[in-house]
């Protein structure tokens, strides 16, 4: 009797300092296990290392007004994991605390950090109504502050503070340049995109008309939709850009169309020699997808007019992404309108490397010459015989120059560099937006440019939840008896168990008694 007491404390104390010891190595060492594919619940590693560089304090207030209805009150849970996780990974440097504005002071003090607030819906006593909170974060660093106005979106919750660390902690920001002077699209006409682009960077107008001359300080180049053909002197400014190590995106579009005009207009921009000389090259094509975008049109049938959505091929929804590159890994879906195929034979003989980051789907096609636009002239399935076209295109390596003066041959070959060409100049457009994976592209498109990797990777982490398996009908009558009958006999079977070593244990103590 007495060694079976003794026993039954010497575990108990055991299990209780192994409790003590878990839960010091758990204050000190930090670590989280995460299931899902893109690890939406883990921050990525540029964030760790964004994190972990700072040099200074970083002090973050979250405005969280409490007790706030759902979904809202998720929102704050989700900000305090993760500032936690930030805490952690920032070796001390980052510190944060909740504020809860009440009264006309706390709000004030809210309002005059940049905080807005927000309208909230709250039922009490089966009434409807209307409270006012707060979900925004400050974020302090020195004599700088970023703000967070309104935390809206968790999914990018991770995107939205390590872009702002880097704004704090940044004292310049790089430069992009868009050319003018040919007809391009002007940033107005693409403000969502260019929103998300100038908080990390300065747009700037390079007007290659009027100087023929690319800025030496700039980190990267857009080519946006030119419809008048570039002149001599504005390719070799392109070509001595790019000899010097810069790095230009193309979006360049042969054709242009709207959904309003009855055909296809073909648009030259001049630049085919130019972009031949570099392996690539954009064709005087439409390609045709059986994967793409409704559209809506008037029908008639009889005395009825109505309305009707059917599917518009030259409106390819493209879903085929290289999963290697940085630009495209984490997409899901872009809505091209009316994209061109790109050329891609000639880089190997240049001996540069080539990487397809947009592919058709596996029933496409592509249409030249005079091409109708009438959504109601469908395709027969035979034509769409094509598989995965090029639709945009990276290009990496030391590039021989264009020109053939005598500035040329003093600086032959480029340093190592890149340009990327995509056969549409319009998915980024605010008219033209067919989901947030069109924004995301031309954003990553500009990282990759700028050679910003680790933006691109936090950016495209959490674009869309994950659809769920499709299972059959068997499959899912199985589940739900599982989950009807398993947890009830898991604790019948508990309680079996303890009933049974209980007796055991009460028929040892009376033996030994």
């Amino acid at each position: 009797m007495k060694s079976l007491k003794s026993h039954i404390l010497i575990r108990t104390v055991l299990f209780a300092g192994i409790v003590v010891l878990v839960n010091i190595i758990s204050i000190r060492v930090f670590g989280r296990i995460d299931l899902t594919a893109q690890g939406v619940y883990t921050l990525a590693q540029p964030s760790k290392d964004l994190v972990g560089s700072l040099d200074d304090r970083v002090t973050v207030k979250a405005y969280f007004t409490e007790d706030l209805p759902a979904p809202y009150n998720s929102n704050r849970r989700a900000t305090l994991d993760i500032l936690n996780e930030y805490k952690a990974y920032s070796s001390g440097t980052l510190h944060f605390e909740f504020i809860s504005p009440t009264g006309e002071t706390g709000e004030q003090e809210a309002q005059q950090e940049g905080i807005a607030p927000v309208q909230v819906q709250v039922i009490n006593d089966d009434r409807l109504e209307v409270k006012r909170g707060y979900m925004g974060l400050v974020m302090l660093y020195e004599d700088r502050k970023e703000t967070i106005p309104v935390v809206q979106n968790v999914r990018s919750l991770e995107y939205d503070i390590s872009s702002a660390l880097k704004r704090l902690t940044t004292r310049t920001k790089k430069k992009i340049g868009y050319t003018t002077g040919h007809r391009e699209a002007e940033p107005s006409a693409f403000q969502q995109a260019a929103q998300m682009v100038s908080s990390q960077y300065e747009l700037v107008r390079v007007d290659l008309k009027a100087n023929p001359a690319v800025p030496g300080d700039l980190a990267g180049l857009l080519v946006i939709g030119p419809e008048d053909r570039f002149s001599d002197s504005s390719k070799a400014a392109l070509d001595r850009y790019i000899m010097h190590g810069g790095k230009i995106a193309f979006f360049i579009n042969r054709f242009s169309a709207t959904l309003q005009d009855r055909f296809a207009r073909a648009v030259d921009p001049g630049l085919d020699d130019l972009l031949s000389h570099y392996g690539v090259r954009v064709h005087t094509d439409l390609v045709r997808d059986a994967q793409c975008a409704p559209v809506t049109v008037m029908q008639q049938q009889g005395m009825f007019r109505f309305q009707s959505q059917i599917p518009f091929p030259l409106l390819p929804v493209a879903s085929n992404f290289n999963r290697e590159h940085a630009v495209s890994k984490d997409l899901e879906s872009v809505l091209f309108f009316f994209v061109s195929s790109v050329d891609t034979n000639g880089i190997a003989s240049r001996n540069l490397k080539g990487d397809v980051l947009v592919r058709s789907s596996e029933r496409s096609d592509r249409q030249s010459g005079f091409i109708l636009i009438d959504p109601l002239q469908r395709p027969a399935a035979s034509d769409l015989a094509e598989r995965h076209i090029p639709l945009a295109v990276t290009v990496e390596g030391s590039f021989s120059s264009f020109r053939g003066d005598s500035i040329a041959a003093s600086l032959p070959s480029s340093p190592l560099t890149r340009i990327l060409v995509v056969g549409d100049a319009d998915f980024m457009k605010d008219e033209y937006l067919g989901s947030r994976g069109n924004v995301i592209l031309f954003a990553n498109i500009v990282d990759y440019i700028a050679d910003d990797a680790g933006l691109i990777t936090i950016r495209s982490k959490n674009l869309v939840q994950p659809p769920l398996e499709q299972v059959s009908d068997g499959t899912k009558r199985l589940l739900k008896y599982v989950n009807i009958f398993l947890p009830p006999f898991l604790v019948a079977g508990y309680g079996v168990f303890r009933w049974r070593r209980r007796a055991a244990l009460k028929r040892a103590l009376e033996l030994s008694g």
